[in-house]
C-alpha cells in the first residue's frame, strides 16, 4: 500500500471529521512529533502526528471531535502518547468524554499532568458515567493522582478497568486507592506498577476484606531492580499469590483472609514469614471457610510459627492441602503438624479429617526422634491423607526409612508419596522393604523417590516397574547428572497463537510486533515499518511462524501455529514440553471470511474454541512441583464489525462463559475476552501489554531451569554469528562448543569420564529443546537453532510432500529409502530460488529420512534391515468407498477395526497427529491361516481413544 495513500495532513483530518465520510473507532495522538500528520492503520482506526509546537494543534482537534457527530456514534478507543497536558486541553477533553457516549477506554502513555490538570481530570471521571477503561503509563501522576482519581472512583459507578503502569504512587496513593475499594461496587481489574512494594498491602488486604471479585495485579522495581510481581489475585481461579511482601503486610492481609470467602488458594512459596504472621493466621484457619490450599513452602517458619498454623487445623474444617517444606522446624514442629492429623488411641477421634496432602522436610528441618515418632503415629492410625512428601531430608536414617515403609503396609488411604531428596532412602534393605510394602499395598499409586541414593545408584527401576512408572527413571536420571548445578529462573517464554484458517493469528502478531517496539521508536519510524511490509502482512502462514522480542532481559517469542488443516500433525511436536515456560492465546475470528461482512453464529465461534480448549488439554498435564495448568487468554478479531448490542454477539459472549464453566480445572482462563481489531496497532496495545506481563508471570511460576541453559542461549547466538547465521548444529560441532566455551560442560584431563560429560551435555541439549530454545533429538546427531526455518522450510514441506506425483512404483504404501532421498532432493530444490538452498546446507537427505522417520511421518517395514522399506502413510489411497491399494486381496484375510472411545471426551481428543501413527503401527499377526489387520484409514477413525 503506498505512502500517500496513508499518510495525510492534518487539513484532510480536519475536514472529513467535519464532513462524517469516516468512521473511526480508535483514535491515537502522538506529541512531539518531528512534523504534524495523520496515517490511517485501516478504515477504522488513524494515528495523529503532533510536531513540537502544535499544542494549539492539539486543542483544536479536541474540540472538533467534541462537536462531531461521527465521532458521537463511533469512536470507542482515545490513546494520548506524550502529551503534556494544558488545563484548557483538559476541558477540551472533558468536553469531548461528555459528548461521546461511546467512549469505553482511555490510555496515556508517557504523559505529563501538573497538579491543576490532575484535579480536572479526576473531576472528568467522576462525572463520566460511559469509560469502562482507563490507564495511565509512565506517566508520573504520583501519590497526588492516585488520590485524586481515588476520590473519583468514589462517586463513578461506570469504570471497571484502572492501571498505573511504571508509576509511584507511594503509600498514600495506595491507602486512598484501598478506602475507595470498600465503596466503589463496580471496578473488576486493578494493576499497579509501583517503585515499592508496600503498596501492595492496603490495596490487596481492602479487596480481601470487602470480597470483592476484583482482580489485582501488584508489581515493584526497587533500587533499579526489573520488575517483578509482588500480589496477584486472580477471581477467576480464586487464586491469591504472594511473591514478596514484608511481616507486616504479610500480617496485614492475613488479618483481612479471615471473614474473607473468594480466595480458595493461597499462595505464600518463598516469602519470609515469622511466629507473628503465623498467630494471625492460625486465626484465619479457625474462621474461614472458603481456604481448600495453602502453600507456605520455603517461608522460614520455625518451630514457634509451625505450632500456631497446627493449632489452626484442629479448628478447620475445609483446607484440604498444605505445603510446609523447605521450612526451619524441627521435630517439635512436626508433632504439632501432625497431631491434628493421628488418633492416639481406637477411642479417640481424628481431629482434621479434610487435609488430602501435607508436605514438609528440607535441609534445614531437623525431623530427628521425635518427628519420626509422629509420621509413624500419623501414617498408622490416619485414614483421610491420600498424599504425603517429605522433601531434602538430611536427618533421617535407612532404618528409620524402612519404619516408615513398614508403617504403610495397613494404611488404605495414601495414594502418592515422595521422598525426593532424602539422603536416608539408601541401602540394599531399604529397596527390599519398598517392594515388599508395594506388594502388600494395592493403594498406593506413585513413590517419587528422585535425587535419592537409591534413584542415583540405579536401583529403582524395579519399583517403578512395579507402580508402572518406568518411563519416569529416565528421566529423573537425566536430571541428576546436572543436580550440582545452580538452578535460576527461566529468561525466555512462548506464547503460543492457536486458532483456525483465517483468524487473523498473522495480522495480530505484526500489529503486537508493533506495538513491543512503541516504546522505543518515533511513531513515523513505525509508520514506514508497517507500509514498507504489505506482502508480509497479506501472505497466509504456511505451517509455522516464530516472531521473537526482548522486553527488559525476557525474551518473548511468538508461536503462530498455521491454521490449515493438513498442518495440525505439526502442532503435537511443537508443544511445549512438560513445566515450560508458555501459554496460550485461542484467537477466533467473527466472521467467517476476512473480506465479507457474514459474522458467525455463536455456535460457530464456541466450535473453534472447543476445539483448541480440548487440543490443549488432550497435549497437557498437570506438573508435579511449581508449575500450573495451562494458562489460556482467548481473543476475537474483526471486532469493528461488530454490533456490540447484537443478540448474535451477546449469544457468543455468553458461550463464551459456558466454556469457561466447561473447562475449569483443566485450563486457567484470563478473565478479560479481548476484542481486538488485528490490523490496528491501538487497538491490540492492551493485549501487547498483557503479554508482557503474562510472560513475566509464568517465568516466575514454572519450575527453574539450569543456569547453563541461560548462559548457552547467548553461547549458541554468538556461534551463529560466526557462523554464517548456520540454522543448524551437528553434534560434534556442538562437543566442540562446550569444550571451549562452557567450563562446566568440559573434559578436562584424559582421565576424566568421558562418557558422563557426554551425557551432561545431551542432558543440557534436552533441557534446551523442553524450553524451546533448540530442537533436539538424541538419534539424529544435530541441533536445530533456527526453529522457525525448521518448522517452516523442512517440517512444513515434509508434511506437505506428495510423493503419489513422483513415485513411479504402485501406491500400495511402501517405498524404497533411495527413491525416497531422491524425491526428497526434487522436492525441495523446486522451491523459491534462495530458500531451498539452505535445507542441503545444513542436512543432508539421509537426515531428512531420519528425521522423518523420529517424527514418525515415516515407517521402516523391518527396523532390523537397513535396506528396508519405508511406509509413507501419506501414500496410501483415502476415501469412502474406495478399498485401500496396498490391501491383500487373499480370501485367506479378514480385516479387524476398533472403535476408540475416551474416558473424558468432552475435555480431550485425540490430537490429528495420532492418526497416521495410528494407521502405521497396525499390528499384522499370522496364525496359521487366519491374519488380522489392525489398520483403518484416518477418514473412517473416530477422534477418541480410551486413557
Amino acid at each position: 500500500m503506498p505512502t500517500s495513500q496513508n499518510t495525510k495532513d492534518l487539513q484532510w483530518f480536519l475536514q472529513a471529521t467535519k464532513s462524517e465520510t469516516l468512521n473511526l473507532h480508535s483514535i491515537s495522538f502522538y506529541l512531539s512529533q518531528p512534523t504534524s500528520a495523520c496515517f490511517q492503520e485501516t478504515e477504522n482506526s488513524i494515528n495523529i502526528n503532533i510536531s513540537n509546537n502544535g499544542h494549539s494543534q492539539f486543542s483544536h482537534l479536541l474540540t472538533v471531535l467534541g462537536t462531531s457527530k461521527m465521532t458521537n456514534s463511533s469512536l470507542r478507543n482515545l490513546e494520548f502518547h506524550q502529551v503534556n497536558w494544558e488545563l484548557q486541553q483538559i476541558h477540551n477533553l472533558g468536553a469531548l468524554l461528555e459528548n461521546n457516549t461511546g467512549i469505553k477506554q482511555i490510555v496515556f502513555r508517557r504523559n505529563r499532568f501538573n497538579t491543576e490538570c490532575l484535579y480536572e481530570l479526576s473531576e472528568i471521571v467522576k462525572r463520566n458515567g460511559v469509560v469502562k477503561e482507563i490507564t495511565f503509563s509512565e506517566s508520573g501522576i504520583g501519590s497526588v493522582g492516585a488520590s485524586l482519581l481515588a476520590s473519583a472512583l468514589k462517586v463513578n459507578n461506570s469504570l471497571e478497568e484502572l492501571q498505573i503502569w511504571e508509576d509511584s504512587i507511594r503509600s498514600k496513593g495506595a491507602e486512598e486507592l484501598s478506602k475507595m475499594i470498600e465503596v466503589n461496587p463496580t471496578l473488576k481489574l486493578l494493576t499497579i506498577f509501583d517503585s515499592s512494594s508496600i503498596t501492595a498491602t492496603p490495596l490487596i488486604s481492602a479487596v480481601l476484606a470487602r470480597n470483592r471479585a476484583m482482580e489485582v495485579h501488584v508489581w515493584s522495581g526497587e533500587q533499579g531492580e526489573k520488575s517483578s510481581k509482588v500480589v496477584e489475585f486472580v477471581p477467576e481461579n480464586c487464586t491469591l499469590r504472594i511473591y514478596k511482601l514484608d511481616v507486616a503486610g504479610s500480617c496485614w492481609v492475613a488479618c483481612a483472609l479471615g471473614w474473607n470467602s473468594t480466595v480458595k488458594s493461597l499462595d505464600l512459596t518463598g516469602v519470609r514469614l515469622k511466629s507473628r504472621w503465623a498467630k494471625e493466621f492460625r486465626w484465619v484457619l479457625e474462621q474461614n471457610r472458603s481456604l481448600k490450599e495453602v502453600n507456605l513452602s520455603k517461608t522460614c517458619l520455625k518451630d514457634k510459627g509451625v505450632v500456631y498454623v497446627a493449632a489452626g487445623l484442629f479448628k478447620n474444617q475445609s483446607l484440604q492441602s498444605l505445603y510446609v517444606d523447605g521450612n526451619w522446624f524441627s521435630g517439635i514442629g512436626v508433632e504439632h503438624l501432625l497431631c491434628p492429623l493421628s488418633r492416639f488411641s481406637t477411642l479417640q477421634c481424628q481431629a482434621n479429617t479434610t487435609i488430602k496432602a501435607v508436605t514438609f522436610g528440607g535441609g534445614k528441618t531437623k525431623i530427628g526422634r521425635g518427628g519420626l515418632a509422629a509420621v509413624l503415629q500419623m501414617l498408622t492410625t490416619n485414614q483421610t491423607v491420600t498424599r504425603l512428601g517429605i522433601y531434602d531430608d538430611e536427618s533421617l536414617r535407612p532404618d528409620d526409612f524402612v519404619k516408615i515403609f513398614k508403617s504403610l503396609e495397613r494404611n488404605a488411604s495414601l495414594r502418592r508419596l515422595s521422598f525426593q531428596g532424602c539422603k536416608g532412602v539408601n541401602g540394599d534393605l531399604v529397596l527390599q522393604v519398598i517392594m515388599e510394602t508395594l506388594q502388600v499395598n494395592p493403594w498406593i499409586e506413585e513413590l517419587d523417590l528422585a535425587r535419592t541414593p537409591l534413584q542415583n545408584s540405579g536401583k529403582t527401576e524395579g519399583i517403578y516397574k512395579k507402580l508402572g512408572q518406568n518411563g519416569r527413571a529416565e528421566t529423573e536420571a537425566e536430571t541428576d547428572l546436572l543436580k550440582d548445578m545452580p538452578m535460576v529462573v527461566p529468561k525466555s517464554c512462548r506464547v503460543f497463537f492457536c486458532g483456525q484458517e483465517n483468524a487473523g493469528k498473522t495480522t495480530l502478531c505484526n500489529s503486537v510486533a508493533q506495538n513491543f517496539s512503541a516504546s522505543k521508536l518515533p511513531y513515523m519510524d513505525q509508520a514506514v515499518r508497517t507500509i514498507v511490509k504489505p506482502v508480509e502482512q497479506a501472505v497466509r502462514t504456511v505451517g509455522l511462524t516464530i516472531k521473537t522480542f526482548k522486553d527488559e532481559d525476557t525474551k518473548i517469542s511468538i508461536w503462530n501455529l498455521g491454521g490449515q488443516h493438513e498442518f495440525y500433525s505439526l502442532h503435537d511436536l511443537m508443544f511445549p514440553g512438560h513445566g515450560s515456560a508458555s501459554f496460550f492465546l485461542i484467537i477466533s475470528s467473527l466472521f467467517r471470511k476476512p473480506n465479507n461482512r457474514e459474522p458467525k453464529n455463536p455456535t460457530e465461534i464456541e466450535e473453534d474454541l472447543q476445539y483448541w480448549l480440548r487440543y490443549i488439554v488432550s497435549n497437557s498435564t498437570k506438573a508435579v512441583q511449581q508449575c500450573m495448568l495451562p494458562n489460556v487468554t482467548i481473543v476475537l478479531t474483526h471486532y469493528d464489525k461488530v454490533n456490540q448490542q447484537s443478540q448474535n454477539f451477546q449469544e457468543t459472549v455468553n458461550s463464551i462463559q459456558r466454556l469457561r464453566d466447561k473447562f475449569h480445572g483443566f485450563v486457567e482462563f484470563y478473565p478479560t475476552v479481548f476484542t481486538v481489531d488485528a490490523r490496528s496497532s491501538a487497538s491490540v496495545s492492551k493485549l501487547t501489554q498483557h503479554l508482557r506481563k503474562t510472560s513475566k508471570t509464568v517465568l516466575q511460576r514454572v519450575p527453574r531451569v539450569y543456569e547453563i541453559c541461560n548462559d548457552l542461549i547467548q553461547i549458541l547466538s554468538d556461534w551463529r554469528s560466526e557462523n554464517s547465521n548456520k540454522p543448524a548444529m551437528r553434534w560434534n560441532e556442538f562437543a566442540d562448543l562446550c569444550q571451549v566455551r562452557v567450563p562446566s560442560l568440559r573434559i578436562r584431563s584424559r582421565h576424566d569420564n568421558k562418557g558422563r560429560v557426554e551425557m551432561r551435555r545431551r542432558a543440557t541439549a534436552n533441557c534446551l529443546h523442553h524450553i524451546g530454545e533448540v530442537i533436539y533429538f538424541d538419534e539424529l546427531g544435530f541441533l536445530i537453532l533456527d526453529c522457525e526455518w525448521f518448522c517452516g522450510e523442512v517440517l512444513g514441506q515434509l508434511i506437505r510432500l506428495d510423493v503419489r506425483k513422483q513415485n513411479s512404483t504402485e501406491n500400495n504404501g511402501f517405498i524404497s529409502r533411495k527413491e525416497l532421498e531422491k524425491i526428497l532432493k526434487g522436492s525441495l530444490q523446486s522451491q523459491i530460488p534462495g530458500m531451498s538452498s539452505k535445507v542441503f546446507e545444513n542436512l543432508d537427505t539421509s537426515d531428512l529420512v531420519r528425521m522423518m522417520l523420529k517424527l514418525e511421518l515415516c515407517y521402516e517395514q523391518d527396523p532390523s534391515d537397513a535396506n528396508s522399506l519405508l511406509l509413507i502413510p501419506s501414500i496410501l489411497e483415502e476415501g469412502r468407498g474406495r478399498p485401500q491399494r496396498w490391501l491383500l486381496s487373499t480370501p485367506d484375510c479378514v480385516y479387524a477395526g476398533r472403535h476408540l472411545e475416551c474416558d473424558d471426551s468432552s475435555h480431550m481428543f485425540l490430537t490429528p497427529g495420532f492418526f497416521p501413527r495410528l494407521q502405521a503401527r497396525g499390528i499384522r499377526l499370522t496364525f496359521h491361516s487366519l491374519q488380522f489387520l489392525f489398520f483403518s484409514p484416518i477418514s473412517s477413525l473416530h477422534s477418541t481413544c480410551k486413557k
